[in-house]
């Protein structure tokens, strides 16, 4: 994994970018802090790659690798998945039965939007796409939640590379970058889903607490 990780960090353009998110989307793990971050911080220091085509391309790359899961989950169904979980390979993915029922509970809690709000939640942002496919939810709102969950969470790593830019001008390789983002994806990722979650809870009570209103 470090000579990938090194192989990335040496060769980053978008390509690369598109490549490894869409790996990092399906079951295969990558960290997406090894990508945007230091990918955002190159379009800020140079002339090679543009931040917002940054955000696009990795946007674009992690709907295919959540595609990837969703029509796996969908054509293989619930005991396969499981079964692959299991074994020695869905084990080498970083993959168990444990973390398989812990995004379909996610899931089955949260509903369609899960897929926006899943995509910011750590060990489950790269499997909220499989009970998706499991339940067989329609293709146009897993896409759509899908785009916008990760437009999201790329976009906050994009801020953090552009900030690594500003604030950290001895920054030198966007190794140095990729570590620095990893100290504070995870906090600012929970930031993040916590005030989504909490706009969306307001919304839904907008939506259907009048009428409860009316009703009683």
């Amino acid at each position: 994994m470090e000579e990938i990780i090194r192989w990335v960090l040496e060769n980053l353009d978008y390509w690369v970018v598109f490549l490894f998110m869409a790996i990092e989307s399906s079951f295969i793990p990558f960290p997406s802090e090894v990508i945007v971050p230091p990918a955002a911080w190159l379009a800020m220091t140079g002339d090679k790659m543009n931040i917002y085509l940054v955000v696009i391309v990795a946007t674009l790359g992690a709907d295919l690798g959540a595609l990837i899961n969703y029509w796996l989950a969908r054509w293989l169904g619930r005991p396969v998945m499981y079964k692959f979980a299991n074994s020695r390979f869905g084990h080498l993915c970083l993959l168990d039965e444990k973390k398989m029922a812990m995004a379909e509970e996610y899931f089955r809690k949260h509903g369609s939007v899960s897929t926006l709000v899943g995509r910011l939640v750590p060990a489950v942002r790269q499997l909220i796409s499989i009970p998706a496919g499991i339940a067989k939810m329609k293709m146009g709102p897993f896409l759509l939640y899908t785009t916008l969950g990760a437009g999201l969470w790329n976009s906050v790593l994009a801020v953090i590379g552009c900030s690594i830019s500003w604030a950290l001008p001895d920054i030198k390789t966007p190794a140095d970058v990729a570590e620095v983002a990893g100290h504070y994806s995870t906090e600012i990722g929970w930031t993040i889903f916590f005030i989504v979650a909490a706009a969306v809870v307001w919304m839904i009570y907008k939506k259907y607490g009048n009428k409860i209103d009316i009703e009683e």
